[in-house]
């Protein structure tokens, strides 16, 4: 049988998350970098890639390299849709990196022109490689726990002013998009994955730390009700003191208790099912080491590694456009909820205004 040919990448965007699919595009003896594109200089970047073509225009590189099979976009979140959409013109796969877009509509653009083009979406959803994550999604399609009652997630890190820094995209409304879509959309994806969509949001949203370094709230506290059964709750928060605590999941169901915890839920802490052993899971990868800050595990080359077999062999695609847009959808309601608390809220502070003899103009 003839070994099938390495499937040939390009990269958009070679900040910290484009140089790791750099990294791991090089370790897969199935695939192979072509080109890289990003704004700034490679001195700038800090980036040494003799013998690959670099760009500083992203149309350049679509038109120069037809041999390429996928355009791994790794730009601020605000791009991902246009830039995506771009390269599925060209007649490229894409694999875009987390939030998929920053809402529903842009990500159902991006779903629309995958379809008509016949070419695929991937989209970076690294958690769903942890071993726990695989775990818990195994106990969920054998349905071990029962009705599911109750599921708490909770993601409590540290970003400050070494994350957000002047002038950077991070942060930023219309680039950045919010905290759960930069911060936090992996876990938010597991919960979708394991217990499917939500309804009646409710939520608290604040600002504590973070209100001269961002356009949004740095915490909240959101519950609501799965369509399938059972009630959640998701506390989050980015202005915890100097490092990250934990990312965590409870699911409390008819015949067992779950807990999985650690700095990005890595850790199966407690585990006591109806007639269940629990298996001894591999140890998961270590987060992404970003210097100043931590994120979530270095499970990128699964990534990698799925869309090389679903071009090569026709596997499975491991988080397809459907899944990332519904990812995108829960976000973009909950943040629809925080919008509509705002003005509310400002509603009300303007008759208090009025109420006492101030005039409008002065506020």
């Amino acid at each position: 049988m003839m070994k099938s040919r390495k499937i040939r990448f390009g990269i958009v965007g070679m900040g910290h998350i484009g140089k790791r699919h750099l990294e791991m595009i090089k370790c897969n003896n199935d695939a192979e970098i072509v080109a890289c594109c990003d704004l700034l200089p490679l001195e700038e970047l800090e980036l040494y890639i003799p013998g690959i073509p670099f760009y500083r225009n992203y149309d350049e590189m679509l038109l120069n390299h037809k041999e390429m099979d996928v355009v791994n976009v790794c730009v601020p979140n605000g791009l991902h849709a246009n830039m995506s959409i771009n390269a599925l013109n060209m007649g490229y796969h894409v694999v875009c990196e987390k939030p998929m877009a920053l809402s529903k509509s842009d990500a159902e653009r991006m779903l629309y022109k995958s379809l008509e083009v016949s070419r695929h979406i991937f989209v970076v959803k690294q958690n769903r490689y942890s071993p726990p994550a695989i775990w818990l999604k195994e106990i969920m399609n054998q349905e071990c726990l029962g009705q599911i009652y109750m599921v708490q997630l909770s993601c409590f890190w540290n970003r400050d002013e070494q994350y957000y820094r002047p002038n950077s995209w991070r942060g930023r409304q219309k680039e950045d998009g919010g905290t759960l879509f930069t911060q936090f959309s992996h876990f938010i994806d597991i919960v979708y994955w394991l217990f499917g969509d939500i309804k009646n949001v409710k939520g608290i949203f604040k600002d504590f730390k973070h209100a001269k370094l961002t356009d949004f709230e740095d915490s909240g506290v959101v519950s609501f009700e799965f369509v399938n059964g059972g009630i959640g709750c998701l506390n989050y928060s980015t202005a915890v003191y100097k490092r990250n605590l934990e990312s965590s999941i409870i699911i409390i169901g008819e015949k067992g208790t779950i807990k999985v915890a650690g700095q990005y839920m890595n850790e199966v802490v407690y585990c006591d099912i109806e007639n269940y052993t629990m298996p001894e899971l591999k140890p998961s990868n270590p987060p992404i080491d970003y210097g100043a800050y931590k994120g979530s595990a270095q499970n990128h080359h699964y990534v990698i590694a799925n869309v090389v077999d679903k071009i090569q062999n026709n596997g499975v695609i491991a988080t397809n456009a459907l899944e990332g847009l519904k990812v995108v959808d829960i976000i973009e309601r909950i943040y629809q909820l925080r919008d509509l608390i705002e003005i509310k809220q400002k509603n009300e502070w303007v008759r208090n205004y009025k109420l006492n003899g101030v005039n409008q103009n002065d506020i």
